[in-house]
């Protein structure tokens, strides 16, 4: 597939296909974790994922506000209570090629402070192709059985794991409390056999055995969970009363031991070049093991250094996956669809004529932009030999990694010889604003702002997204609802629909497809959500590269949204102590910072923001708990070279003590660590009057 490379990328091309594989993916997520009908294959997904994360490691400061590498899972569906699991439920990280699994041995040993030639070993196991399933033990009895949902709260599926025959009811030798974590699957044989029975009651049958796993665990009814004949694998760990071994090989056998299966393909990796060699064993299996794997997952052996590896926003640092290779497929170009995103940007998608790809029907795939259609890149250099792409036209897909496939290439030997090039619309199809397409910008944008409708419903769904202010019953679709008719035109109006229509001549609950019990869920739902975490709100306001991470570190910045709020008009003038804080923050550029400012002072915005926050109760930044603690509050500037632990270590140290760790010094600064080759900061530091330590005198501050 022609695709252009991350390094050749431009600011431009890179915010327009982070925008394109947010909506993707996001879709992709919606269609997998909580529909059980994905749209594309798994390797796609991967593939698209990865993409994502790549160009964001390039452009951090374009990280967007629903980046799809803070996203684990999809929300639960209605009908199942939830489940807040006490130790988040991770995916995890990807890779697709040996060199990836080079950098990943590679990366643990720089954030460990490791040489290349110590020793390190990680197992190494088949990655089920499942749904993830948590069980809570308590004295040895099963107590609680939870989906991964997002990752922070799951369904409640305990009637049915009790009917699984792999999933004991009862346990003898293990902690008091314990959270077996692992994949609940359909074999091969089973799956078939379940299909046969469902055709000869003329019923629908399922397309692979992930959906009818996913279905089946996911039942209402605990019966037919029942007569489906679920497995179940062991494979990890959430909530623990006391460890269960000092490494993930003993661990597993511990499952094993407490009657659990565990997969018999899990081995222990000494090198690199043994964890590719198990790859490509388990690889050559793949078609015989009697039920799907996508690839084989690797995890740093001994408990203790996964404890210091820790994790990032989503994922483990210690474990990642080497996914299989992704497939292709050709069809037809039925049609290209524009679609207007919150941001204005105009979206081709193609919609094919359904194909399979890697066992998922797919009918859509993304174009990029008109340069992408037309067969060149931003700059106009050629891509896929300079071939367009036309309705019509016969059209290779491809899946490797996320929601939306590609389309790779284009069969000209197939192509009518009336088929005419695509023009680019140079007008918004929602609204009929002018179309721009600024000098050096991929994307052509909606000149509409807010009276475009498209944008206007798309800041709503983001408002109410998982990340954000999440109210139950309240989903893409009915936010278009309430839009078109006027009841919604921006978040506040949320607020106010009980208000307005829970009772009088226009009731919610008189209205198509609602009733007395569905709309008073929906006002308690949004009455709930009142009270609201700081950095939850400030994600939600959907501010241009302001994602849910960055959220996070504004909120506990600055603690309070009235602090928050002061601060950003005190910056208004992009200069100043209060501008000068903003950047300080370590994760904050100038292209975040910079939008951010501009979003708190534009009139009508801050307008908006003040009708909200003025139905909201804004609950201040959890902080650490650091009674004790020496650095409580402080600010802190690491430079130089640290020997005795990563620059890594000392920042997830320092801000689990209550400091604030900034990238630059200022007078604000209260602690300078400065290791050799420290440089101006030192310097700086020191004609402040700034108290500065070497890591030693760190270490011994903090009491290490």
């Amino acid at each position: 597939m022609s695709e252009k490379d991350i390094d050749t990328l431009s600011e431009a091309e890179a915010k327009a296909e982070l925008e394109q594989l947010s909506n993707v993916l996001a879709k992709a997520n919606r269609a997998y974790h909580t529909e059980d009908a994905p749209e594309i294959s798994d390797a796609e997904y991967d593939r698209l994922k990865r993409r994502n994360a790549q160009i964001e490691a390039r452009f951090p400061e374009l990280k967007r506000a629903d980046s799809p590498s803070e996203q684990v899972g999809a929300p639960v569906a209605e009908g199942f209570s939830k489940v807040q699991h006490k130790v988040r439920m991770m995916s995890l990280s990807n890779a697709f090629e040996d060199e990836d699994i080079t950098a990943f041995d590679s990366s643990i040993r720089r954030y460990l402070g490791l040489a290349d030639d110590a020793p390190l070993a990680y197992t190494s196991e088949p990655k089920i192709d499942g749904l993830s399933l948590s069980l809570r033990y308590e004295d040895g009895i099963l107590v609680q059985a939870a989906t991964r949902g997002d990752g922070a709260v799951g369904e409640n599926v305990t009637a049915n794991a009790r009917v699984i025959a792999d999933i004991p009811q009862e346990i003898h030798g293990a902690p008091s409390v314990l959270e077996v974590r692992g994949e609940v699957y359909m074999s091969h044989a089973d799956f078939a056999a379940l299909n046969e029975r469902y055709a000869a009651r003329g019923g629908k049958t399922f397309a692979n055995p992930r959906n009818a796993a996913a279905g089946s665990l996911r039942q209402l009814d605990a019966n037919i969970t029942r007569e489906r004949p679920l497995k179940f694998f062991a494979y990890s760990w959430g909530d623990l009363s006391e460890p269960l071994a000092d490494t993930q090989i003993d661990a597993i056998e511990r499952f094993k031991a407490l009657g659990f299966q565990t997969n018999p393909l899990t081995a222990v990796c000494k090198t690199t070049a043994e964890m590719l060699a198990h790859y490509r064993k388990i690889e050559a299996q793949r078609a015989t093991l009697g039920y799907d794997i996508d690839g084989v997952v690797y995890k740093v052996n001994d408990l203790k250094l996964q404890e210091r590896l820790g994790f990032r926003s989503t994922t483990p640092r210690w474990a990642t996956a080497h996914k299989f290779p992704a497939e292709l497929a050709w069809t037809r170009l039925e049609s290209i669809d524009i679609q207007v995103g919150r941001t204005g940007a105009l979206s081709p998608v193609a919609r094919l004529t359904p194909v399979t790809v890697g066992g998922v029907v797919v009918s859509n795939a993304t174009l990029h932009n008109e340069d992408y259609i037309a067969g060149r890149d931003n700059t106009g250099e050629e891509i896929r030999g300079g071939k367009d792409i036309r309705v019509g036209d016969w059209v290779q897909v491809y899946r490797a990694g996320d929601v939306i496939p590609k389309v790779a290439d284009v069969d000209l030997s197939k192509r009518d010889a009336a088929a005419v090039p695509y023009v680019f619309p140079t007008s918004c199809p929602e609204c009929g604003s002018d179309a721009i397409r600024e000098e050096g910008d991929s994307v052509r944008r909606c000149s509409g702002g807010m009276i475009c409708p498209a944008q206007a419903v798309e800041k709503i769904k983001h408002f109410v997204s998982r990340a954000a202010f999440d109210i139950d019953g309240l989903g893409a679709k009915q936010v278009e609802q309430f839009y078109q008719d006027g009841w919604v035109k921006e978040p506040a109006d949320i607020f106010e629909l009980k208000a307005r229509f829970g009772s009088g001549l226009q009731m919610l609950k008189n209205r198509e497809g609602w009733g007395e019990k569905s709309a008073g869920k929906l006002f308690d739902a949004i009455d709930e959500r009142r009270r609201i975490a700081l950095p939850r709100l400030i994600f939600a306001l959907g501010i241009r590269h302001v994602g849910e991470q960055a959220s996070t570190l504004l909120a506990r910045h600055y603690g309070s949204w009235q602090a928050f709020e002061a601060a950003m008009q005190e910056a208004a003038d992009l200069q100043g102590p209060a501008w000068d804080d903003l950047l300080s923050i370590d994760g904050v550029g100038k292209v975040l910072a910079e939008s951010l400012v501009s979003a708190m002072n534009q009139e009508a915005e801050r307008a908006s923001m003040d009708r909200l926050v003025a139905h909201l109760d804004v609950q201040d930044a959890e902080r650490p708990d650091t009674d004790g603690s020496p650095v409580a509050g402080k600010t802190v500037v690491f430079t130089g070279t640290l020997e005795k632990m990563t620059r890594a270590e000392a920042k997830a140290r320092a801000e689990s003590l209550g400091a604030k760790v900034s990238g630059s010094v200022s007078k604000k600064t209260d602690i300078v660590v400065a290791g050799p080759g420290a440089g101006s900061k030192e310097k700086k530091a020191l004609e402040l009057g700034l108290m500065v330590l070497d890591e030693d005198g760190w270490l011994e501050l903090i009491g290490v």
